[in-house]
């Protein structure tokens, strides 16, 4: 073989395996949809990486805040905006939301069309560390997760023009961070009116980070066992819920049997059931509605 021949096959294997690079760096990103754009028109919003100190953490943590179109000028001229805060998946990160949920687009379109008033998305970063970072946003040995939500809430309400009221904060989040909004919106709900669980459960076990917590702490962390104590809680603080789920999703009985127990609670619930699975399509494809859904309710 000439070396012309040898370099031009180095430079086809070369050239095949940053193709695979790209399509393995895009899929891990964009989870096979292709990467969001705003339609011609519409404003988009803009993204701020935001680092704070968690004092629940005892180190800088971080979280994304999605701002609407003209935040900046609004603010400065008084204007304040309602919050929802997005909790990511096990494995998973706040910028799936945008990436491969396309919720960035989603918002930037509603508030074009105006479907919903301008409002905030903040996406704390829980992961740990580990290659899952299973840490079910609860406060255990692993680390404080609900507190550092807390904390986030603290910070944004500081540094943003924010409505700080529970009337005017929602928490949603998917798979495990849909488990972590319901428990954490259930445990505080001064701070949250709204709640929505993207193909969440409602049950804890002695696995993960509660490996090793007692029967007791395991109950108190598990909405299913406790939901039904905040009757009078949730008559001091009404609450907005939207519980959904695929069809092929094995959690989705969990959903069936939660809802009717948190709307026996007081809780205003509204539940969905839509054909799909656990998975980024489903979640991708029912942003728009989430979305308008806790516009509905801030302020009321």
């Amino acid at each position: 073989m000439t070396r012309l021949a040898i370099l031009l096959s180095l430079a086809w294997l070369g050239l095949g395996g940053y193709g695979a690079f790209l399509y393995g760096h895009n899929y891990y990103v964009f989870r096979g949809f292709s990467p969001p754009v705003d339609p011609r028109g519409v404003a988009p919003g803009r993204l701020v990486a935001t680092r704070f100190f968690s004092g629940a953490m005892g180190r800088r943590r971080s979280y994304d805040i999605y701002l609407p179109p003209g935040y900046a000028r609004a603010a400065a001229a008084g204007k304040r905006f309602p919050v929802l805060y997005l909790l990511h998946g096990s494995p998973g990160w706040p910028r799936l939301f945008l990436n491969a949920g396309a919720l960035g687009v989603s918002l930037d379109v509603l508030e074009a069309r105006r479907r919903v008033a301008p409002f905030i998305v903040v996406m704390p970063d829980g992961r740990d560390g580990s290659l899952r970072s299973d840490t079910e946003w609860a406060d255990t040995r692993h680390g404080r997760y609900e507190s550092f939500v807390l904390n986030v809430v603290r910070d944004v309400d500081r540094r943003w023009a924010t409505r700080p009221d529970r009337r005017f904060r929602a928490i949603a989040g998917n798979s495990e961070g849909a488990f972590g909004a319901v428990n954490i919106g259930l445990r505080h709900l001064s701070t949250f009116s709204v709640i929505e669980s993207w193909s969440g459960y409602f049950s804890q076990q002695r696995t993960g980070p509660f490996k090793r917590a007692s029967g007791a702490k395991v109950q108190a962390n598990s909405p299913a066992a406790y939901v039904g104590s905040l009757k009078g809680q949730l008559r001091a603080f009404p609450l907005h819920a939207f519980l959904y789920g695929g069809t092929s999703d094995k959690d989705l009985e969990q959903t069936r049997a939660f809802a009717p127990r948190l709307r026996a609670a007081g809780a205003k619930v509204s539940v969905g059931i839509y054909p799909g699975g656990h998975d980024w399509r489903l979640w991708r494809e029912r942003t728009p509605a989430m979305l308008r859904y806790a516009a509905r309710w801030f302020g009321r």
